[in-house]
């Protein structure tokens, strides 16, 4: 007899638990508040009056290649071919002084060291500080602790030198967990460096997608993924009744803050969790601006430039919150002047047009001490699970997390229904 799963949240988590249950012959209903799919990972139309308006991504969102989980979901939709794997990362020095992160012939963990020691915006000292730091992260990745401590104090207890944490560890741990080190749990930035830039020799690339985020999620709904899935867009659930006989599984694929009100009688402790922003800045110019697919922006408040189109580029602000009280006007006033810095065609280059998208609750904040407080797949209610990237699902706030919790869920729930099934990968 096909079980009847009913999941509510139509993003990556939600996404993944049908596409999962799908396979194995369940009927499922996914639910979704918003016209499109996708949850913080999506794309819209920027101008929704207009039929044939050009869609945009609400934020810029990459993954790695040790994302194995959030790859096999892409593969399911038959949408891996859309993703763009890049072996080399830019970093830009104001005045336009561009350096690469790529791999050497080394074998792990030493695939990456050619990179540091050719660092242009490091001297010999903050090398030596970098290497010796990057060792000491892999001495100590199984502290039991990690989570008690912030990494902005794990790197200050390894006497880390001023320009190294500003041009290297903020950057690349505000980007990977959307907090700023001094906020965020040690265990969760360890992970940044021991599945990501450390894990194989590959694992650091960066993906990014060639279409409009949107568009990844389309065979949810064409039938790609079984016609025993459907989907409900503009379809808000406001309280899951695991009696009322509508289905015979429940999976709650919501964030945090909505969580609690779908499922009262779980009584969910919810009050440590926080959010953190993110701001994405999309500028159209009159003329491209750098040849450059992407570039680390270093020193800088822009954070993250992407090459989206021939003159359309889009900025990220990871952590945004000093930006948030800020106009659209100054957000982009901004974003020009950092990019005018950076790359010289910027200074020659029109604004033709603007759009300024903050994400006030983007993320959880991965704060320290708050991994004891994820709950699990499994509730105390035997047909009702729960999903999303802030559940127990050992990554922090990821697209990866995500769809690992939405896996969980849906293996959990076929273990209910005594079906033996996995679909997690690692």
């Amino acid at each position: 007899m096909s079980r009847r799963v009913q999941i509510v949240g139509g993003g990556l988590a939600g996404l993944s638990a049908a596409a999962a249950l799908a396979s194995i012959g369940w009927q499922v209903d996914l639910h979704e508040a918003k016209p499109f799919l996708g949850g913080r990972a999506t794309s819209y139309p920027l101008h929704p009056s207009e039929p044939d308006s050009e869609r945009i991504d609400n934020c810029q969102h990459v993954l790695l290649r040790c994302c194995d989980n959030l790859l096999d979901f892409y593969r399911r939709c038959g949408v891996e071919g859309k993703i763009d794997f890049y072996s080399t990362l830019y970093f830009v020095r104001p005045g336009g002084a561009v350096d690469r992160l790529e791999r050497g012939p080394w074998p792990k963990p030493l695939h990456l060291a050619g990179s540091f020691l050719r660092f242009g915006f490091l001297d010999w000292a903050d090398k030596w500080s970098l290497i010796s730091t990057l060792q000491a992260l892999e001495r100590e990745r199984k502290r039991a602790d990690l989570d008690t401590v912030s990494m902005g104090d794990w790197l200050l207890g390894r006497r880390v030198t001023e320009r190294s944490y500003e041009r290297f560890w903020r950057p690349i741990l505000v980007s990977a967990l959307n907090e700023e080190p001094d906020r965020s749990s040690a265990k969760a930035a360890f992970q940044v460096f021991a599945d990501g830039l450390m894990g194989t020799r590959t694992s650091y690339e960066m993906g990014v997608a060639a279409v409009p985020l949107a568009e990844l999620y389309d065979a949810a709904g064409d039938g790609r993924l079984g016609n025993n899935l459907r989907v409900h867009t503009r379809s808000r659930i406001e309280r899951i009744d695991p009696a009322s006989g509508e289905a015979d599984f429940y999976i709650a694929a919501v964030p945090f803050e909505r969580a609690a009100g779908l499922l009262p009688e779980l009584d969910l402790q919810l009050g440590e969790f926080e959010h953190s922003p993110i701001t994405g800045v999309h500028l159209w110019f009159d003329r491209p601006v750098t040849e450059l697919p992407h570039a680390a922006l270093l020193d800088r408040t822009m954070q993250w430039m992407f090459r989206r189109g021939e003159s359309y580029v889009q900025c990220v602000v990871s952590a945004s919150r000093d930006l948030l009280p800020l106009s659209q006007a100054e957000i982009v006033e901004r974003a020009c002047s950092d990019l005018r810095e950076f790359f010289p065609q910027a200074a020659k280059a029109r604004l033709v047009r603007s759009h300024v998208i903050k994400e006030v609750r983007a993320t959880y904040s991965v704060k320290p001490g708050l991994e004891a407080s994820r709950p699990g797949a499994v509730t105390k209610i035997p047909n009702v699970f729960l999903a999303g990237d802030w559940t127990d699902t050992g990554w922090p706030a990821t697209m990866e997390g995500a769809v690992r919790s939405g896996y969980k869920a849906a293996e959990a729930a076929a273990r209910a229904a005594s079906q033996q099934t996995e679909f997690l990968l690692a």
